[in-house]
């Protein structure tokens, strides 16, 4: 092993953490100050999940299919028996049974959901994350604004990215899944450990602090004359990069991401997977200050399409509720017990829902007309089902469709956020935070 690191090598070291998606700032004060602002946690559904066989089921009609309802322990709201864990977190939930939109193409319809809009021309959108990592975040924090756990972009590439915020609110992506690896055989989820490190936090163990230090003030002596002399966004955005990618280097930021520090037997509690050590590194790092999270369940072991259940539905579905139920219901008893759930918003969404109707005997197609998401924890109120579908499933009942700009605003306000606020676009256009027109579902907000 060579015994130095060269300054180019320590750079280039640097820019490949910062490549990885790294720019943003950091919500409020310690996470144990009652005034701290809130934070969110996305649980993305990749693929689209089946309402009918998990919080709208339809037990004796012929579109329910062979899952069993359950009682929670709220009264009147029953979900999958193979969420019975969450049942008994039932009045944290708020089950929104009745959004309606209109994009069933997994391009348009993840873009549809994780920004609010729909694509228009050069305006270029930010996800949902982005936005909520601009009002909450904290310049000072040593960790990013906005931290994405195990992604698939390959379906809306676009709607994983910071759109005209600029790069300094792009998420850290951690544990990319490539949902289609080796033309249709997945990759092997349970290398959840590896896959949830950060590369490039540790300095070379032959590497002094000194001289660590000596590099750094090299790197931002470079960075202060490049932009002095080039004062774009880019290059602002280019040395927040270095200096939020340096910080992530130290103790503070770097012991966030160490899921060793947690007993073995909450972590068992959670489950041995990648989706559910998610959820676990999603509470340590709300616990630091992080405003926004997202963990996605997709490919699980022996299922590389996740919840796009175009064959055989119901064992897939169970598959992956038996994921699901344990990381999501622990989540949430974790955060209640280091006083965190109140402030803590979490989302359960795909990119539409499934039909009804079951298809090929075994299957369930792309359904955007009537489906369901859930929103739980601060901000919410839980125990309840918020609007109903026909007997079939087929159409929203009432007592209103839910559009995708009126749920998100919901979210934005649950998260102290108005809705109506405006950041000015790349085209110099200024855009709500939700869409004109969104009805926020005043009924499930504490």
């Amino acid at each position: 092993m060579r015994s130095n690191f060269t300054r180019r090598e320590c750079v280039l070291s640097l820019a490949g953490l910062s490549l990885s998606g790294f720019l943003p700032e950091l919500a409020r004060a310690s996470s144990h100050d009652p005034a701290r602002k809130r934070s969110c946690i996305l649980l993305w559904m990749n693929g689209g999940p089946s309402q009918t066989d998990t919080f709208d089921l339809k037990p004796g009609h012929a579109n329910g299919g062979p899952f069993r309802d359950i009682a929670t322990r709220s009264p009147g709201l029953r979900i999958s028996e193979h969420l019975p864990m969450l049942a008994q977190e039932s009045e944290n939930l708020a089950v929104i049974r009745s959004m309606s939109t209109r994009e069933g193409d997994h391009t348009r319809g993840t873009y549809y959901l994780r920004t609010g809009y729909m694509p228009q021309g050069p305006i270029q959108y930010p996800t949902l994350g982005s936005l909520v990592a601009k009002e909450l975040s904290d310049p000072q924090s040593a960790l990013p604004d906005f931290v994405s756990i195990a992604p698939y972009r390959a379906f809306s590439p676009q709607a994983y990215t910071s759109g005209f915020l600029g790069p300094q609110f792009a998420p850290l992506i951690v544990g990319e899944s490539n949902q289609f690896n080796n033309f249709g055989q997945p990759n092997n989820p349970a290398n959840y450990a590896e896959a949830l490190r950060v590369p490039d936090l540790l300095m070379p163990a032959n590497l002094a602090e000194n001289q660590l230090e000596s590099r750094v003030s090299l790197l931002g002596d470079l960075q202060r004359d490049f932009v002095a002399r080039h004062p774009q966004e880019t290059a602002r955005g280019h040395q927040t990069t270095y200096d939020r990618a340096v910080r992530l280097m130290r103790d503070t930021g770097r012991a966030a991401f160490d899921l060793d520090a947690e007993s073995s037997a909450l972590r068992d509690r959670y489950g041995r997977n990648l989706f559910a050590q998610g959820c676990l590194l999603a509470r340590r790092l709300v616990e630091r200050g992080v405003p926004f999270v997202e963990v996605t369940l997709g490919n699980i072991a022996n299922n590389f399409l996740g919840w796009d259940t175009h064959n055989d539905n119901f064992n897939q579905v169970r598959r992956l509720s038996e994921v699901l139920d344990p990381a999501w219901a622990t989540l949430m008893r974790d955060l209640r017990d280091r006083g965190l759930l109140e402030t803590t918003t979490i989302v359960w969404m795909g990119e539409f829902g499934r039909t009804p109707r079951i298809t090929n005997g075994t299957g369930r197609e792309h359904y955007p007309t009537a489906w369901t998401t859930v929103l739980a924890g601060g901000g919410i109120r839980g125990g309840q089902a918020f609007g109903a579908t026909s007997p079939d499933g087929m159409t929203v009942e009432g007592p209103r469709s839910v559009s995708v700009p009126d749920f998100l605003a919901t979210l934005q306000m649950a998260l102290g956020l108005d809705p109506t606020k405006q950041n000015m676009s790349n085209v110099g256009r200024p855009i709500r935070l939700a869409d004109h027109g969104a009805q926020p579902i005043t009924q499930i907000l504490a």
